[in-house]
């Protein structure tokens, strides 16, 4: 049948990517399509393995389109320095917090890394800024990522000199947050609220059920890790 291709045939197949890469070349630079540069960059780093030019597609459709997934794929090149560019965090963070505030799929990932870099410090001028670690990790925990929501129950049981005070009733909330989107620490610290008081009256049984429920990720967690490493 015309068009299927034969992918025992390394010339077709070769023949077929290079396709794949002058199309999405073609979208990008020519129909100004964000995704199409999206996928120019993904083909040039899965398929082609050239990070130097992954790096600038994805520069260039952060900062003309910004675009989310390249700004958050070009913050995590920053990091390490992959592909030729500068490592550096300041400017990580920077491609980090406009692939949050643009939407996408990588939204939440990026709204975390940013909290993160304002909870380290290391990015920023005046060091660590929990104020904006907050409302990063917030936005990153109400978009269903478990860490953020851990990070804040952390961030509430500390408290810190700046201004933020403990609040038990608000580190409980999140570790609840946290358990229920399948983390496993979130669990326990939540089961141990619940047995001391802390936050809360205290409950035997919702902190036997929460440790439970640790205890089942926590195996479940294990499993995985064994089955990734299984052996044939």
């Amino acid at each position: 049948m015309a068009g299927l291709i034969n992918f025992e045939d390394e010339k077709e197949v070769k023949q077929f990517l290079d396709n794949l890469g002058v199309e999405y070349s073609y979208q990008c630079y020519r129909e100004k399509d964000p995704e199409g540069c999206q996928r120019l960059a993904d083909y040039l780093e899965g398929v082609k393995k050239n990070y130097e030019s992954t790096a600038q597609v994805l520069k260039h459709n952060c900062e003309t389109n910004g675009h989310g997934e390249s700004c958050y794929k070009l913050g995590a090149y920053h990091i390490t320095g992959k592909g030729g560019v500068t490592e550096c965090l300041k400017t990580a963070y920077s491609c980090f917090m406009r692939s949050c505030n643009a939407g996408g799929k990588k939204t939440v990932d990026a709204c975390h890394n940013v909290g993160l870099l304002a909870h380290d410090g290391r990015a920023l001028e005046g060091g660590p800024d929990t104020t904006v670690a907050q409302q990063y990790y917030e936005k990153a925990c109400a978009g269903g990522f478990a860490p953020s929501c851990f990070n804040l129950s952390a961030l509430f049981i500390q408290g810190n000199s700046k201004g933020l005070a403990p609040d038990m009733a608000l580190a409980l909330k999140y570790a609840n947050r946290a358990c229920e989107l399948g983390h496993v620490w979130g669990c326990a610290n939540a089961s141990r609220m619940y047995k001391l008081g802390d936050g809360t009256e205290k409950d035997e049984k919702k902190a036997e059920d929460l440790k439970n429920r640790a205890r089942e990720l926590h195996g479940m967690e294990k499993e995985r890790q064994l089955k990734f490493g299984e052996c044939e």
